[in-house]
């Protein structure tokens, strides 16, 4: 790939292999996890998976990576609270080096970005009660095209320089490491980091290559089990799918690292970064902040700095949770904790909102006559009879800690907002609409009513009651409405919020929303038309924009280069980069997709992709996974009364490097 911002290409000049992981869609697993692999390297570190900071995301190597960075963010770890949140490690990743050793063989500080040295910014870290991470390779040279030094060879001196200067934590990555093996590199440096005496937090970055998860617990505090995550929702998905399977193999002092965040570098929206933040918590994953927190906003420090999600990570059970299901993108991870509760992750990958749902008996809690479900987003606690759904956003979670609870009955009851359909709305066309009220708890919900707000000018209208004296356990205020966006209104994705105003038994009053969004679309043309040219309603790509009739360029629209599978050059055609989704409305018009697929030939021998289908909710055609050195496959799907059709193409489980995708003459007939 081309991206500057990550070490991904320099990692596969070294040889780096894909993990061989299968994609985790429609996986099905017990609630209550199997019991974790126990911990060899029973040192008293990294009991909870760590948490800190790490320059790479937000700086790679570019001069602003100095002295006064590393200071200022501990200097904000202190003031923001993020420091009292748990936040401990700052940590220094590539080229805080020299590329050159001294005549003795040590390593050399750079001296324009640590002019004081490296003991130096320890000293200073260690002042405000934290504690300094380091980065070298498990190679002859780091992973930076510069040359920096690795460690290979050199395990017991730089250990020991890393030791004398205080450090806390050491990130070893895999780059340049001469074909030698990864189980030898890495326990040859443990031996050294323990041979100095000081305790240090032991980071193996070796990419999942050698699957370090069923060797390393006695190795490493952490292993990375995929390649390097970038600031982008299909990057994150993949890598998430890729983690989620392991669960079995973390615990405390020994956990599975599927990368630092990216919450707040830009790249995703903030209900995508809440997902990136609670989905990581509920893997018990190291919380390593990757973005510039001088520059942060208050939404990105009230995400890093939720103390009940990361209490969530933090559990010192120290249990990954398990995906329970996963149909249709509908995701549900549960996530034992120490004190018998549940974490649940309600997860929406799909890009329209989806109701999702399981009960307390599916993530394995006890019998009991009601449940205390506390909502770790909206820092509010209800009381369910044992249902936990939610309609979700687009690429959104609802994040709830779930227990059974004598006392649960003095939480106003818990309701669930939901859409029959995410509406699907023709300019100046009435659109019927149907949204729900549901109490899930144990006591009724009193007084409710409901009501619908949307965009400038929409007339919104209820055709049925928008109030009800009681909803009783089960039961719902159902309401009809009709919506209608003005003659003109664009094709695209339009904010309407619904929210339901209700009582407890006590007496209190509780409000809820649910934003969602309504897609204003157009009627498709008769006969047979290239999908390149026809409107979409979103769009959703692991780098850059999806491209119309070129292959994807990964930064800005435009920038590819004509759709090339086999040697073939074709002029029409949807150029993509895994994970990726392109969705149009078909409006139960039309009766067939046809494309032939396949990863660009501008990658050379990389990218392995996988192509599917999707006609509403149904898959109707699919492909198994691509390589580059297959010809394009033809693919036709019958997508008969469809309304909405999806074409999707995921990473083939080896994470999303080089996945140029390629829809070539892709055609739909209606």
């Amino acid at each position: 790939m081309r991206h500057l911002h990550t070490r991904t290409t320099r990692r596969r000049l070294v040889g780096a292999l894909a993990t061989g992981l299968l994609c985790t869609a429609g996986l099905t697993v017990p609630a209550v996890a199997q019991e974790p692999v126990a911990p060899a390297l029973a040192d008293g570190q990294a009991l909870t998976p760590p948490m800190g900071f790490n320059n790479w995301n937000s700086t790679n190597c570019r001069p602003e990576f100095n002295e006064s960075m590393v200071e200022g963010i501990a200097d904000i770890f202190v003031n923001k609270g993020l420091k009292a949140a748990g936040y401990q490690y700052v940590n220094l990743d590539d080229c805080w080096a020299l590329p050159n050793r001294d005549a003795d063989g040590k390593l050399v500080p750079d001296p324009v970005r640590f002019p004081h040295g490296i003991k130096a910014v320890a000293d200073y870290v260690h002042s405000k009660g934290l504690k300094l991470g380091i980065y070298t390779s498990a190679g002859t040279k780091t992973c930076n095209s510069a040359g920096f030094p690795g460690g290979l060879g050199h395990e017991y001196s730089d250990a020991q320089q890393f030791a004398d200067w205080g450090v806390d934590y050491l990130k070893y990555d895999n780059c340049n490491n001469q074909g030698v093996d990864a189980r030898t590199r890495y326990t040859t440096m443990r031996d050294a980091l323990k041979a100095t005496g000081r305790p240090i937090v032991f980071s193996i970055c070796e990419w999942g290559e050698n699957k370090p998860w069923e060797w390393a617990s006695d190795i490493g505090h952490l292993w990375r089990t995929t390649g390097d995550i970038s600031d982008n929702w299909g990057s994150m998905l993949s890598i998430l799918k890729q983690n989620l399977p392991l669960a079995r193999y973390a615990g405390p002092g020994h956990w599975n690292d599927p990368d630092m965040l990216e919450v707040g570098n830009g790249g995703m929206t903030d209900t995508e970064y809440r997902s990136h933040f609670s989905l990581w918590s509920i893997m018990a994953a190291p919380l390593l902040i990757g973005s510039d927190l001088r520059t942060a906003t208050p939404a990105t420090f009230d995400i890093l700095d939720n103390k009940e999600v990361i209490a969530v990570d933090q559990d010192p059970l120290g249990r990954q949770g398990n995906v329970v299901t996963s149909e249709g993108g509908r995701w549900v991870v549960a996530k034992e904790m120490k004190d018998g509760s549940r974490t649940v992750a309600l997860f929406n990958e799909s890009g329209s909102a989806q109701r999702i749902t399981t009960t307390a008996a599916a993530v394995g809690l006890p019998g009991a006559r009601a449940y205390t479900l506390r909502d770790l987003w909206q820092h509010l606690s209800y009381n369910t009879a044992g249902a936990i759904s939610a309609t979700v956003p687009a690429h959104g979670t609802v994040l709830v800690r779930v227990a059974a609870d004598r006392h649960a009955l003095k939480n106003p009851p818990a309701v669930e907002l939901a859409l029959t359909d995410a509406p699907l709305v023709q300019a100046a066309t009435p659109t019927p609409l149907t949204t729900t009220v549901t109490d899930l708890g144990r006591t009724t919900a009193e007084h409710v009513s409901v009501g619908l707000t949307g965009p400038t000018g929409w007339k919104i209208r209820a055709t049925s009651p928008t109030t009800a004296r009681a909803v009783r356990t089960g039961r719902a205020l159902r309401t009809k409405w009709t919506l209608t966006a003005p003659a003109g209104t664009p094709t695209g994705s339009y904010d309407l919020t619904l929210r339901a105003s209700y009582r407890s038994p006590t007496g209190a009053r509780v409000t809820s929303t649910l934003p969602f969004t309504a897609s204003v679309v157009v009627a498709p043309p008769a006969g047979t038309s290239y999908l390149g040219d026809l409107p979409w309603m979103s769009t959703a790509n692991g780098y850059g924009p999806v491209e119309r009739n070129t292959s994807n360029g990964e930064s800005a629209a435009g920038d590819g280069h004509p759709i090339t599978l086999g040697g073939v050059v074709y002029a029409k055609g949807l150029g993509v980069h895994a994970e990726s989704e392109v969705r149009y409305y078909t409006g139960k018009a039309c009766e067939k997709v046809t494309a032939d697929v396949g990863a660009d030939d501008e990658k050379g021998a990389k990218g392995t992709v996988a192509f599917e289908i999707w006609a509403d909710g149904t898959k109707v055609a699919s492909t198994g996974v691509l390589t580059n050195a297959m010809p394009a496959q033809p693919v036709t799907a019958d997508v008969t009364g469809a309304q909405v059709v999806r074409l999707v193409v995921t990473d083939g489980g080896d994470g999303i490097d080089s996945d140029h995708a390629d829809w070539a003459d892709a055609q739909l007939t209606c």
